[in-house]
Formats: C-alpha cells, sequence, structure tokens
C-alpha cells in the first residue's frame, strides 16, 4: 500500500469578497497529481493567490494567477492555476507524504477617485 497524502484546503476572506474551496479535504496517493479549486463571487479581482503550510510553518507563496489567466512571478516546476468562470483550480504535480494546508485567497482590484489626488 502506498503512503497517503493529506491535503487540507481552505480560503481566506474578507470585506465583501466570497471565496470558497469546492472540497475542503483531499487524501491522495504519494506521487500523484491533485487539482484544489475554489469559486469566488465578486467581479473585481485583480489577481487570485495559492498559498500551502506544513503546520507549524508561515504560509509560503505558491503562485498568483490573474483573472484573465495569466501568471505572475514563478510558480514551482510543475504547479499550475487556470481560472474559468469564476473558478480557479490549482494544479499540483506530486502529492507529498504529508499534511499540508492550501490557503486561496483573493487580490481585489482597487479603485481610486482620480479628484482625491489633486486636492489642494
Amino acid at each position: 500500500m502506498l503512503p497517503l497524502a493529506y491535503l487540507k484546503f481552505t480560503a481566506l476572506v474578507g470585506g465583501v469578497y466570497s471565496v470558497s474551496p469546492l472540497d475542503t479535504e483531499k487524501q491522495v496517493s504519494v506521487g500523484d497529481s491533485v487539482t484544489l479549486s475554489c469559486r469566488y463571487s465578486t467581479s473585481d479581482v485583480y489577481r487570485i493567490h495559492w498559498y500551502h503550510q506544513y503546520p507549524p510553518f508561515n504560509l509560503d507563496l505558491i503562485l498568483s494567477v490573474y483573472e484573465s489567466g495569466g501568471m505572475s512571478g514563478s510558480p514551482p516546476p510543475g504547479f499550475s492555476a487556470k481560472v474559468q468562470n469564476k473558478r480557479v483550480d490549482l494544479e499540483i504535480p506530486s502529492a507529498v507524504s504529508d499534511s499540508v494546508l492550501y490557503y486561496c485567497t483573493l487580490e481585489p482590484t482597487v479603485t481610486i477617485n482620480p479628484a482625491t489626488l489633486y486636492r489642494t
């Protein structure tokens, strides 16, 4: 029997933005690829960030993806993400034999009233 990888998944939410995981837990064989997905409901998203955490350590950014689908930064080898219909999928190339927490977060589009920038 192959060892199992246990992945727990949650979403970080703030303000009026709503993001939720499609599954909160997945158990897969070590070495298998796995997809984690979250869905969001707001229309003014700039980027979606994926983090992972090996307890008790801090969160580590895996990748950031724009709502248009382009990625920013350099994700770890084999990791990828795609955005479609307010759903974001994180492709993990090979599960490890440990408990890992994954987080999906939204970065809202910031709109600024230009009139306030030039106030004297």
